[in-house]
């Protein structure tokens, strides 16, 4: 049977999130999304990637992008060629992940079996707790305390009473920190050593990325965990004595593709694996959950955070994340 032709069509949305989720960085009330629809006249494909400032990203950017590299489609541009067609980040996701989709579709047959990988399964995924004042942040703690795995997002002074409010408030949940990039050389040690004293038991990305070489040269209490220091594999290799785990996120390694294969490169240098997201809707979180499997930490909450889902989202019970089903991807 011949190969029918591939059509591109790119489109943003808007997903309220429930609240506000607020970081070292501000604060958002929505989460825009790009979605990606490859299409061949029977079979459909779909991706989502959230363009992120912090990576001079933007929703017009990554539509730009998308729409280029569409026109390469009619020349044969597929999965393994758009690795090198495009550079990592969050356009190349969004298109990543719907050739996963579309070549699940075609094949009859599920993205990890494509990929080699055995079934997914149910995973614990950690919940957000965003930056606040202590008492503001313990509410929000004490609220999902019956949840396995809180991440506690810090990064301004007064962090050691907001990581001990939230402990008093969570007695029972394991605790993660991300910082945002948001500490400093001078706090660095005391801010860990309140962590550690809350039973914190990983920090991500407490440094700056251009200053983070002080952490080399510390006795680290805890985990400390690469988040917006490392994107793909290439970057692995210098975080070699600055960091105990990596933060493998789709929108920063270019999709599943190299997330896949950044996994296990990661895994080879020593590093513990952890799986997050941006805020985003399940059709992000979806292709992740391959890459889940082997995490030490999984983050794929995104969802949560949201006022609604789209239809056929991921299912959450309680703190267990399970795997997509086919109407949604893969």
């Amino acid at each position: 049977m011949a190969t029918l032709p591939l059509s591109l069509t790119v489109r943003t949305e808007r997903w309220p999130i429930a609240g506000a989720f607020s970081i070292s960085r501000g604060a958002k009330t929505e989460a825009q999304v790009v979605v990606a629809e490859l299409n061949d006249g029977r079979h459909r494909g779909r991706g989502e990637c959230v363009p992120y400032a912090r990576y001079d990203e933007t929703v017009a950017g990554v539509m730009a992008a998308l729409g280029a590299i569409g026109n390469k489609l009619a020349f044969g541009l597929d999965r393994k060629a758009l690795q090198n067609a495009m550079p990592p980040g969050a356009a190349r996701n969004a298109l990543d992940c719907a050739f996963w989709d579309l070549e699940a579709k075609r094949a009859g047959k599920p993205a990890h079996e494509l990929a080699g990988l055995p079934p997914p399964r149910p995973l614990t995924t950690a919940y957000t707790i965003s930056l606040g004042t202590p008492e503001v942040m313990a509410k929000a703690a004490q609220a999902a305390s019956g949840r396995k795995l809180l991440k506690v997002k810090l990064g301004g002074t007064g962090d050691p009473e907001r990581i001990a409010a939230v402990r008093a408030a969570a007695p029972n949940s394991e605790l993660i920190v991300d910082a945002n990039e948001g500490w400093t050389a001078s706090n660095l040690a005391a801010n860990l050593s309140a962590c550690a004293a809350a039973g914190v038991t990983l920090v991500e990305q407490p440094l700056p990325s251009d200053a983070d070489a002080a952490l080399g040269s510390i006795e680290r209490p805890i985990l400390v965990c690469a988040d917006e220091s490392v994107h793909d594999r290439a970057g692995l290799a210098a975080l070699v004595g600055r960091y105990d785990a990596v933060n493998i996120k789709l929108d920063k390694t270019g999709g599943l593709t190299e997330a896949l294969a950044m996994v296990q490169e990661a895994e080879r240098l020593g590093f513990g694996v952890m799986v997050g997201c941006m805020v985003a809707t399940s059709l992000a979180m979806a292709p992740a959950m391959l890459v889940a499997q082997r995490a030490r930490v999984v983050d794929l909450d995104g969802p949560l955070l949201l006022a609604k889902d789209r239809p056929d989202g991921l299912r959450y019970d309680g703190s267990l994340v399970n795997p997509p089903t086919p109407a949604l991807w893969g």
